[in-house]
């Protein structure tokens, strides 16, 4: 049976990656960073990733981690989406992290030497398919190398060669939208024949303007890079497809947590700001909207805290049970914030305040990874029932 609760040791994750988070990267601090070009804390991913060890939370033991589960990871994303906080967790330990643990086998290998890494904080990767990639989704050149061609299958390293070699990858089309390229060591790029690992350096990064500042994106060019295959293309694909959906269902989790900020947050102002020498939150219109909003939360800590122990558990449902806990997150997680915004009347719509920040994220988080529509559709072809036209 789904267990739903959080356990002694999830909470005290959370009280330790709360503590951190309040003390390094508080909403202030935030508002300060985005000012700039680099949004990133220095300092933090350290002390989350290697002082903490949430880094290697996916990871087994045997493998350099801390054999820990998704439901542990998916604590972690629920307190870095409260605090919209600019990590590359998501991406690297989580994302790139399920990837590499799908080639890493037993042990030994280029992938599970790069697990390793990836496991103490040392390095961050990034796998450089779109951020909006939805689990089932095609991930580019790896998913036809006949059709590939055109984009560059002809120029790249022979798919009879070993892995674990470095090869040059040849020419393809850059990739766009890629999320925390620019804060990678390592960037895990697909092609026709298999998936590499190519150093940062190698490749040209071109910054873009993302709504959410607190997640940056890049166009990555990885032509003309020399990089290590880890896998041929059938494993490559299955690896990918296999950290796309731990991704998805655990972005759930951030906008859980994302979600349960806005409201506390709502509840606070409200309860707090007078209006006629009444606190504004007394007004029924209002009551009735946090009401609603409360239940939309208690439902999306459900779906999302069910997707985490499909994950955990392997079970058959997961990519059904993260599906659902997509289609519904990410709505909830836009309606909290857009309710925090309007609910904080005209200091909600500062720049000083931080619920744009919270307002950006979910509208970013809201097709990152897949849309509510295309997890809608992927429901529908799971549970064979005809999609809604």
């Amino acid at each position: 049976m789904t267990d739903l609760l959080y356990s002694e040791t999830e909470d005290d994750l959370r009280a330790t990656v709360r503590a951190l988070l309040a003390d390094r990267a508080g909403h202030q601090t935030l508002l300060d960073r985005i000012e700039t070009d680099d949004p990133y804390v220095p300092g933090l991913w350290k002390a989350l990733a290697g002082d903490i060890g949430a880094a290697g939370l996916l990871v087994p033991e045997r493998l350099g981690g801390l054999g820990a589960s998704h439901r542990e990871a998916a604590v972690v994303l629920e307190e870095l989406g409260r605090a919209v906080t600019p990590l590359p967790y998501l991406t690297s330990a989580v994302v790139a992290t399920e990837t590499l643990l799908g080639l890493a086998g037993e042990g030994g290998g280029p992938a599970a030497e790069l697990l390793a890494a990836l496991a103490s904080g040392d390095r961050v990767a990034a796998l450089a398919v779109p951020f909006s990639t939805a689990p089932p989704a095609p991930v580019g050149p790896l998913d036809d190398a006949g059709r590939a061609g055109s984009s560059g299958a002809a120029g790249s390293a022979d798919a009879g060669a070993p892995a674990g070699s470095a090869e040059p990858l040849g020419s393809s089309e850059p990739v766009r939208a890629v999320a925390d390229a620019s804060v990678a060591d390592v960037l895990l790029v697909p092609r026709p024949d298999g998936l590499y690992a190519v150093a940062a350096g190698d490749v040209v990064l071109t910054p873009l303007t993302p709504l959410d500042l607190t997640r940056p994106l890049a166009v990555v060019d990885a032509s003309g890079a020399a990089g290590t295959r880890l896998a041929d293309g059938d494993a490559s694909r299955a690896a990918i497809r296999r950290g796309l959906l731990a991704g998805a269902g655990l972005l759930a989790s951030e906008q859980l947590g994302l979600a349960e900020w806005c409201l506390e947050e709502t509840v606070r102002h409200t309860r707090e700001r007078h209006q006629f020498n009444r606190p504004v939150g007394s007004f029924q219109a209002l009551k009735h909207r946090m009401a609603q909003l409360w239940l939309d939360v208690v439902g999306a800590r459900a779906a999302a805290r069910a997707a985490a122990d499909a994950l955990a558990t392997g079970s058959p449902d997961a990519p059904l049970t993260v599906a659902v806990a997509q289609a519904y997150c990410s709505k909830v997680a836009v309606r909290a914030a857009e309710e925090c915004v309007q609910l904080h009347g005209g200091i909600g719509m500062t720049w000083e305040h931080p619920a744009h920040l919270a307002l950006k994220r979910a509208k970013s988080d809201q097709i990152a990874l897949g849309s509510a529509g295309r997890h809608q559709d992927a429901i529908a072809v799971l549970v064979d029932l005809p999609a809604p036209r």
